[in-house]
């Protein structure tokens, strides 16, 4: 004996509409959005639901984006948390971020302790725009006291679509997972074109010529990689050869870069009145 199923327009099956969605049977005895909202059971537990993270992070990029809209030009500094104050890598940051900030060019960094407090510092030195983006960890230890406007994040990937959208270069000190993570994530971006081509500077030849060893002979011998994406990358040992670097490629890739990862074409064409070498040089 088979059982003939429910006809669409069956009106015992109950069904009802919940915004753009439509409900039936089970589904449609849930409560309604209303009575969720001003329900005081259980209060709290909405602000753990996949919605309202939704919401958060919506609200996330409106923060940042508020408040570096009007950065101008700017290059993201990544490096390790760890590194000593009076280091030579930390002494280094402080040089890098000092030259950038004297060529009119505001910092990035993570907000935190170690290189990216010494480019900050550097920033701040060269009467530059320190720029901190901190994230929330449970080891987290706020912002260094170098960060001149600092923006915090609960989400990775909101704080580094910020690294990416509002910078026109990388320089990359030694760091641990978190650097290799920014690291790597920019040479993709770059390499699957989801960002236009920007300069991506490696400082200090005797901590990352191994990685960079082992992506030639091992990635590009295996096929992994083309030998273009080599090119992703430059490496250099001293704070003035970085900026160099850094700043060489932001001027080329200024010509052939035509909206960045949000921006529009206008906006690129804007940025190039405002900022340019000879300029900077002349305030």
């Amino acid at each position: 004996m088979t059982t003939e199923s429910p006809r669409r327009d069956d009106r015992s099956i109950p069904s009802r509409r919940k915004g753009p969605l439509e409900l039936r049977r089970r589904q449609a005895l849930q409560g309604t959005s209303d009575q969720h909202l001003l329900d005081t059971h259980g209060a709290g537990r909405f602000v753990h639901t996949d919605p309202w993270r939704v919401m958060r992070i919506q609200s996330e990029f409106v923060e940042g984006f508020g408040a570096l809209a009007e950065l101008g030009p700017a290059i993201s500094i990544f490096g390790s948390a760890r590194t000593v104050p009076g280091s030579g890598y930390y002494e280094t940051a402080v040089e890098i971020g000092r030259l950038l900030a004297r060529e009119g060019v505001a910092v990035i960094t993570g907000g935190g302790p170690g290189s990216m407090e010494a480019a900050n510092r550097g920033a701040v030195d060269g009467s530059g725009t320190s720029v901190g983006l901190g994230i929330e960890l449970p080891f987290e230890t706020g912002f260094n006291p170098w960060v001149d406007l600092g923006v915090n994040f609960r989400y990775f990937f909101a704080r580094k679509t910020m690294f990416v959208k509002y910078a026109h270069g990388f320089v990359v000190l030694p760091g641990g997972l978190g650097t290799l993570d920014e690291l790597f994530e920019a040479m993709v971006l770059v390499q699957t074109g989801k960002v236009t081509s920007f300069p991506i500077v490696l400082v200090g030849t005797r901590f990352w010529g191994p990685m960079v060893h082992w992506l030639r002979n091992t990635l590009l011998t295996e096929g992994m990689i083309s030998p273009e994406d080599m090119d992703l990358i430059q490496i250099t040992d001293t704070a003035e050869d970085a900026v160099e670097l850094v700043l060489a490629g932001f001027r080329r890739d200024m010509q052939e870069r035509r909206g960045g990862m949000f921006g529009s074409a206008e906006e690129e064409e804007e940025e190039e009145e405002v900022w340019s070498p000879d300029k900077a040089d002349g305030e």
